[in-house]
C-alpha cells in the first residue's frame, strides 16, 4: 500500500462550510472508492443533482483532506432517520458530479458484488471496479460518426433512376444494407471512389444520419446442425432433473457428474433451449475460451444470439456486448470467469462446465471463485446453477454427497462407447527413459502402432521449456533466478535461460555462479524437447506443440486444434491446456509422458489435480467406433491418484481423498485462508509476520474462536520478484470465524510500503 493511500484511509472529512448533516432533508449518497477499505463514505446530493442520481452510478467526489475529485461508486442513497446520531461539528461534503448518465449496476448486482467484498474480505470498490469492464467505464465506441442511408424516395423509385454505372452500385449497395453505412464501406462494397457517392448526396438520393461508432454483430455458426440430438435415457433423466427445478422457480445447484464423452454439454443446450423459451438468458463459464473452440460452435449453432466475451474483445466491442447483453438482446453469455458478471436482465440459468478448473479462481483482488459468485448470484435471482464435471471438486461432490447440492450421473459415454482402458507404466526401469529419453519403449511402439493405423495422438507434458532445470554438477547447486526463488529452465527455441516466475532471461551460464564450474548441465524434459524427441523419432508425422510460449499470438489455439481436427496434424503435444474439453474422434492413443510433475508438490490439493489431470486427458480418446487407449508413464506407478484415476474411478478417489482431508482437518471439512507477506528485506517481512500472528493469537483467545494459526513461514516460493514472501494460514470450522478475526486485527495492521500483505479466502495456489 502507498503512504498516499494509507493517508486517505485514516484521516477523516474534514470540517467544511458545506451542508450540514443534521439537516433532516438531506439527502445522503453512499459511495465507495476502489481501495482496499471497508467504509462506505457519506456525501450530501446537492439539489441539482436530486433527480439525476441512482445507486450504480460513478460520481465525482472530494476525498480526503486536499479536497482532491475522485470518482467513486454510488451504492445508495438515504435519508437521515429521525433520531439518528449526528455529529453537529462534521458536515459532509457534496456530490461533485456524476460521471455516468445510466447506473452500470442494477440493485441486484450492486448487493452481489458486497457479498464478494465481504466474501473475499477486500474493498467494495475494488470488486465494483472490477465487475465493470474498462470499455464500458469509458464508454468505448459511442462516438459519434457520419453514416450514409438512402433517402425513401430513392429506395420507392429506384427501378426509374437512370445512374451511371458506379452511382447506381453505391446506390443499390445502400438499398440492400440493413443500416446505414460509412463512405469507407460503401466504396469498397460498391467498388467505387467517393465521387459517385458524392454525386448521390447532391442528387438527394442519399442522406447523412449520425451514430455511435461500434457496431458489431453476432454471428451465429453453421457448421453443426440446429436440431436438438436425441438423448440417451441417462441424459434424458439428467434433462428432467434440472428442468424440474427450473420449473419450479426455486434455486438450486446441480452437481452433473458425467463421464468424459457422456453428452453433459447436449444436456447443458437443451436446458438452455427451455429457459430461452421463456423469455429467460442463459450464463455459461468455461474454463478458458480460446481452448473450447468446439463446445462454443455449438452454443452458435443452436442459438440465434450467443455473446461471445474473451479477453482478446476490444474494448469498443465488449461494451457493445454489455449493452446487447443489458438490453435483453442475447440469449446465451459464454466466457470465462468474468462473465459471470454479465447484466443480464432476464437470468433463467447459470451453467459452470469443467468446474473443476483453477483458472475459475482469481489471482489478484479481489480473489473470487466464479463458482461461489454463480452460486449466490444464482441464489439472488432464484434460479437453477448447474455445476458440470467428470472429476468434481472434492468441495462440489462434498456437497452433493450431504444433500446439499443435488446430484446427478451420466455414467456411461454416448452411443455407449466404452472408456478407454488406461494402462500404467512404470519407466523407473525403461532403459530409453534412463538414457534421458522422454518416451519410453512400450508409449513408442504405441504411437507407432496408432499413427500406422492412421490415428492421431495427443501427448501431455505438464512441463514447458527444453530443459526445466539448469544444475551444476560440482555443487549440485541449481541455477537459480537472481530476482526469485526459482531454478531457470532452459528454451531452446530463443537459446535463453528463463525464469517462469517473473520472466527474468539471460543467456545460460558457462559456469555455475556458486562454485565456477564449467560443468552446469541441463536435466529434464519439457515440452520443446518432447516436441524435438518426437520429430526426430516421428519425421514423417506433422507435430503440433500447444503450450504458453507456443500459442502466443491471437487465434493461435484455434488454428492449430482447427488443423488438428481436420487431420493436417497426426500427434498433438502440450502442457494441461490440451487436456481441457478436446473431442477429435480419431485420436486412438493419449500418452501422459510424467503423471508426477503436480504429485510431490507442497500443495493440499496435489493428489487432486493429478487424478483430475490424467482423467481429464485420458477422457480424449475413445470418442468414436475406432476406440483408443492410454498410457500413463510414472516413476510412482503405485500413488493412489493414478492408480484410480487409471481404472476411471473418481467416486473411490473422493471417498480416499476426502477420509485423508477429514483427518488432516482441511477443505472441504474447515476453511481456509492465507496471507502472503512480502517485502525486500527478509528480516522486516518475517518479523511483521510475526507480529501478525500474535495480534491473531490475542483475538483468538480474547473472543473464544476456534481458529488454527500456522506461520509465519516462507512461502513455498520464498522469494519472487525481489520480494520475499512469507505466509500465514487460518483455518476455522466456519468462514464467518475467520472473518470476525480479520475485521478485529485489520485496524491494528501496517500500511507501510516496506511491507505489503495479500489476502486470499479458499486459496487454490499455495506457491
Amino acid at each position: 500500500m502507498s503512504e498516499h493511500q494509507q493517508q486517505l484511509f485514516t484521516e477523516e472529512n474534514q470540517p467544511s462550510p458545506w451542508e450540514d448533516a443534521a439537516a433532516g432533508d438531506v439527502l445522503r449518497a453512499e459511495v465507495v472508492f476502489n481501495l482496499p477499505l471497508e467504509t462506505v463514505f457519506s456525501y450530501v446530493v446537492p439539489d441539482e443533482l436530486r433527480g439525476s442520481i441512482q445507486p450504480g452510478q460513478r460520481v465525482k467526489v472530494p476525498f480526503g483532506r486536499g479536497n482532491q475529485l475522485q470518482i467513486g461508486f454510488c451504492v445508495g442513497l438515504r435519508t437521515p432517520e429521525e433520531g439518528e446520531p449526528v455529529d453537529s461539528k462534521r458536515r459532509l461534503k457534496p456530490v461533485y458530479s456524476i460521471v455516468d448518465e445510466a447506473p452500470l449496476l442494477t440493485p441486484q448486482m450492486l448487493e452481489l458484488t458486497r457479498w464478494i467484498a465481504d466474501r473475499y474480505l477486500c474493498g467494495w470498490g475494488q470488486v465494483l471496479e472490477t465487475v465493470v469492464p474498462a470499455g464500458v467505464k469509458n464508454q468505448a465506441g459511442t462516438r459519434l460518426v457520419t453514416f450514409l442511408q438512402a433517402t425513401p424516395e430513392a429506395r420507392a423509385g429506384r427501378a426509374q433512376l437512370q445512374l451511371p454505372e458506379k452511382q447506381a452500385a453505391a446506390l443499390d449497395c445502400l438499398i440492400s444494407s440493413e443500416e446505414p453505412l460509412t463512405i469507407d464501406e460503401v466504396s469498397r462494397a460498391a467498388r467505387c471512389g467517393t465521387a459517385p457517392i458524392n454525386a448521390l448526396r447532391n442528387k438527394g438520393l442519399v442522406e447523412a444520419v449520425r451514430q455511435r461508432a461500434g457496431r458489431f454483430a453476432i454471428e451465429p455458426s453453421t457448421e453443426l446442425p440446429e436440431i436438438d440430438l436425441k438423448l440417451n435415457a441417462d441424459q434424458q433423466r439428467a434433462l428432467d432433473g434440472i428442468l424440474k427445478i427450473a420449473r419450479s422457480g426455486q434455486h438450486r445447484t446441480v452437481l452433473l457428474h458425467g463421464v468424459t464423452g457422456s453428452g453433459k454439454t447436449e444436456v447443458y443446450i437443451q436446458a438452455i433451449r427451455e429457459v430461452v423459451g421463456y423469455g429467460r438468458q442463459a450464463i455459461v463459464l468455461v474454463p478458458e475460451i480460446s481452448l473450447t473452440p468446439q463446445t462454443i460452435r455449438r452454443f452458435q449453432s443452436r442459438f440465434s444470439t450467443v455473446a461471445v466475451l474473451h479477453s482478446h474483445l476490444a474494448d469498443a466491442e465488449r461494451h457493445w456486448h454489455w449493452q446487447q447483453i443489458a438490453q435483453g438482446k442475447v440469449q446465451v453469455v459464454v466466457g470465462a470467469r468474468s462473465a459471470v458478471f454479465a447484466p443480464t436482465p432476464h437470468l433463467g440459468l447459470i451453467i459452470i462446465d469443467e468446474e473443476h478448473e483453477t483458472s475459475f479462481k482469481q489471482d489478484t483482488t479481489p480473489r473470487y471463485h466464479a463458482r461461489e459468485v454463480a452460486r449466490r448470484r444464482a441464489e439472488l435471482d432464484g434460479v437453477p446453477l448447474i455445476l458440470g464435471s467428470a472429476t468434481p471438486t472434492l468441495e462440489s461432490w462434498y456437497r452433493a454427497q450431504r444433500g446439499e447440492d443435488v446430484l446427478i450421473s451420466l455414467p456411461r459415454r454416448v452411443g455407449n462407447l466404452p472408456l478407454p482402458p488406461v494402462h500404467v507404466v512404470d519407466i523407473r526401469n525403461d532403459h530409453d527413459c534412463m538414457a534421458g529419453a522422454a518416451i519410453g519403449r512400450q508409449l513408442r511402439s504405441a504411437m507407432q502402432d496408432a499413427l500406422q493405423d492412421g490415428g492421431q495422438v495427443i501427448l501431455l507434458l505438464n512441463l514447458r521449456g527444453f530443459s526445466p532445470v539448469l544444475w551444476c554438477r560440482a555443487c549440485g547447486t541449481g541455477i537459480r533466478c537472481p530476482h526469485c526463488d526459482v531454478t531457470l529452465a532452459w528454451h531452446k527455441d530463443v537459446e535463453l535461460a528463463i525464469c517462469h516466475e517473473c520472466d527474468f532471461r539471460t543467456k545460460p551460464p558457462a559456469k555455475c555462479p556458486d562454485c565456477g564450474h564449467a560443468g552446469v548441465r541441463y536435466l529434464g524434459t519439457g515440452t520443446q524437447r518432447l516436441e524435438q524427441e518426437v520429430k526426430a523419432r516421428f519425421p514423417e508425422a506433422v507435430c503440433v506443440r500447444m503450450d504458453s510460449d507456443a500459442m502466443r499470438k491471437p487465434g493461435s489455439h484455434h488454428r492449430a486444434l482447427e488443423r488438428f481436427r481436420k487431420g493436417e496434424v497426426q500427434i498433438l503435444l502440450g502442457t494441461q491446456m490440451i487436456a481441457k474439453g478436446l473431442d477429435f474422434p480419431n485420436v486412438t492413443l493419449v500418452g501422459v509422458i510424467n503423471a508426477d510433475t503436480v504429485l510431490h508438490q507442497p500443495d493440499l490439493r496435489a493428489a487432486e489435480r493429478t487424478f483430475h489431470l490424467i482423467a481429464q486427458v485420458a477422457g480424449r480418446t475413445g470418442r468414436s467406433d475406432r476406440g483408443g487407449r492410454v498410457l500413463v508413464q510414472s516413476s510412482s506407478p503405485t500413488e493412489q491418484p493414478i492408480v484410480l484415476a487409471a481404472q476411471h474411478n473418481f467416486p473411490e478417489f473422493a471417498r480416499m481423498e476426502l477420509a485423508h482431508r477429514r483427518a488432516m482437518n482441511t477443505p472441504p471439512f474447515a476453511r481456509l485462508t492465507r496471507i502472503i507477506l512480502r517485502g525486500k528485506e527478509e528480516e522486516q517481512v518475517r518479523a511483521e509476520g510475526e507480529r501478525m500472528v500474535e495480534l491473531f493469537r490475542e483475538q483468538v483467545q480474547e473472543q473464544s474462536l476456534a481458529v488454527r494459526i500456522l506461520g509465519p513461514a516462507p512461502a513455498p516460493v520464498a522469494r519472487s520478484k525481489d520480494l520475499y514472501r512469507y505466509h500465514v494460514q487460518l483455518s476455522a470450522p466456519t468462514f464467518e470465524q475467520i472473518q470476525t478475526l480479520w475485521r478485529s486485527v485489520q485496524p491494528a495492521l501496517p500500511h507501510g510500503k516496506e511491507v505489503e500483505y495479500v489476502i486470499d479466502v479458499d486459496p487454490m495456489n499455495m506457491r
